[in-house]
C-alpha cells in the first residue's frame, strides 16, 4: 500500500488519538492510563508542537499512521491495524531518517513485534530498563538508529589512477 505522507493538522487529533487508543487495548499487558478523550488531547499537543507526521491512504484520504518525532527522538509511532504490515511504519521511519542523522526510541520488553521491526528498520539496542522512570512502569528497551558513516575513497596507485581517452594512467 502507498501512503501519502504530510504534516498533521488540527483536525487529525481525533482519529490519531483512536489509533493510539486501539493501540493500548490490543494488549492486554499495556495499562491503560489515559481515556480516549486524553488520547486525543495528547496527540493535540504532540501536533501544535509541529511533531507529528502522518501517513494517510491516498484513496481516502484518511490517516493510517502517524510518527511524532521531537528532533531526533520519536515519542510515537503508531499504524492502523488495518494498515499494518505494508511498509507504512518503514514509511514513516523514512522520512524521519531522512531528516535526522540517528534516532533514538524506546519500546516496551514485552512488545517483541515492535522490537524485531526496529532491528529489521537499523535500529541497535541500547539497554534495558525496569520502567520505573515510565509512566506505564513497564520494562522498556532503548534503540537507537544511526546514518551510515560515507568513509572517504581510498586510490591505489595505478589501479584507481585516471586514465585518458586511450586507457592509460594520467600522472
Amino acid at each position: 500500500m502507498n501512503a501519502v505522507l504530510r504534516p498533521a493538522r488540527d483536525t487529525d487529533a481525533g482519529k490519531l488519538g483512536d489509533m493510539m487508543t486501539a493501540a493500548v487495548l490490543e494488549f492486554p499487558w499495556k495499562p491503560r492510563l489515559r481515556s480516549g478523550a486524553e488520547d486525543i488531547a495528547f496527540v493535540g499537543q504532540m501536533i501544535d508542537r509541529g511533531w507529528v507526521t502522518v501517513a494517510e491512504d491516498p484513496e481516502t484520504p484518511c490517516p493510517i499512521g502517524f510518527i511524532a518525532r521531537d528532533g531526533s527522538e520519536v515519542n510515537a509511532l503508531f499504524v492502523s491495524a488495518a494498515a499494518r504490515n505494508v511498509g507504512i511504519g518503514r514509511t514513516l521511519l523514512d522520512s524521519a531518517k531522512a531528516l535526522c542523522d540517528s534516532l533514538t526510541l524506546w519500546t516496551f520488553q514485552a512488545n517483541t513485534d515492535a522490537q524485531r521491526f526496529y532491528r529489521r528498520e537499523g535500529f541497535v539496542e541500547l539497554r534495558r530498563s525496569d520502567g520505573q522512570d515510565t509512566e506505564e512502569r513497564l520494562p522498556t528497551v532503548v534503540f537507537r538508529w544511526q546514518q551510515p558513516r560515507m568513509r572517504p575513497a581510498t586510490r591505489t596507485p595505478g589501479r584507481d589512477a585516471p586514465l585518458d581517452a586511450t586507457g592509460k594512467v594520467t600522472p
